[in-house]
Parts: C-alpha cells; structure tokens; sequence
C-alpha cells in the first residue's frame, strides 16, 4: 500500500512514543544500574538520554511541518532490580527504534520528504550506535 502523509505521520508519532519512552526509561536505569561493571555505561545511558530528547524535538518538529500533531502518549517502559536485565531492556527498545525508522525512511523517500529523510537517517544513526553500546556493555 502506497504510504501517504496521514500514514507517514502516524509512524512518525509511534516513533515519537518510543524516544519519550526511551529517554524516561534511560534516566531511571542510569540512576539505578549497580555493580563497578555497570559504571561506564550508565554514563554513556545519561548521553543517550539527551539524544533520545533531541530525537523526540526534531520528530516533533517533523510532524508539525507535515501539519500533523506530535503525540503526547508514551509507548511501554520497562525496568528490574538486575543490572544486565535494564541494559538487556534498553537493547530491546534500541531495536524496536531500530525497525521503526527503518520503516519510515522509504516512506519518506516514497513521499519525496527528502529533508525528513536525512533527518531519520541521522537519528537511525544514532539508535545504531546506542544498540552498539549497550551489546558491548552486555559482552554480546
């Protein structure tokens, strides 16, 4: 099915739930990993969460554009009392992102949004790099 801006937009609102629910679910887990092994990348989870904010700004800022109205639900937050369980959630909320703007760049592109489109792939950018930092806080 072709997309259209409606349905471009809508993606792009479920995008926009998963960065408000990331950066949420970032800042609790970076303020509670324990253990000396957790101590570089809960770091590393502060400088993801005001990525994650600025992924939600520029989706906002998309979504208005293309004279839609950014979401102000939030997708499902996960968390634990184990270490490696939080950063084994965030790795699955990286990979959720991961597919979902993999899904909307060829929308954009099919839309001829060719500015959107950068902006996703600077954000997918982003979302890679953060799975990369969390498989290797795991030892994966």
């Amino acid at each position: 099915m072709p997309a259209t801006k409606e349905s471009f937009v809508n993606e792009l609102n479920k995008a926009l739930e998963w960065e408000y629910a990331s950066a949420i679910q970032y800042i609790q887990h970076s303020a509670t990993l324990t253990g000396p092994e957790y101590t570089a990348i809960a770091d590393e989870l502060v400088v993801h969460v005001n990525e994650e904010i600025s992924h939600a700004l520029k989706l906002a800022n998309v979504i208005v554009d293309l004279e839609g109205v950014p979401t102000m639900e939030v997708q499902i937050r996960e968390t634990d009392s184990s270490s490696k369980t939080m950063l084994e959630q965030d790795l699955k909320s990286e990979e959720i992102a991961i597919a979902l703007y993999k899904k909307l760049i060829p929308m954009a592109e099919e839309l001829k949004e060719y500015g959107v489109r950068q902006v996703l792939e600077e954000i997918l950018k982003d979302e890679e790099e953060h799975r990369r930092d969390l498989l290797n806080a795991l030892g994966l």
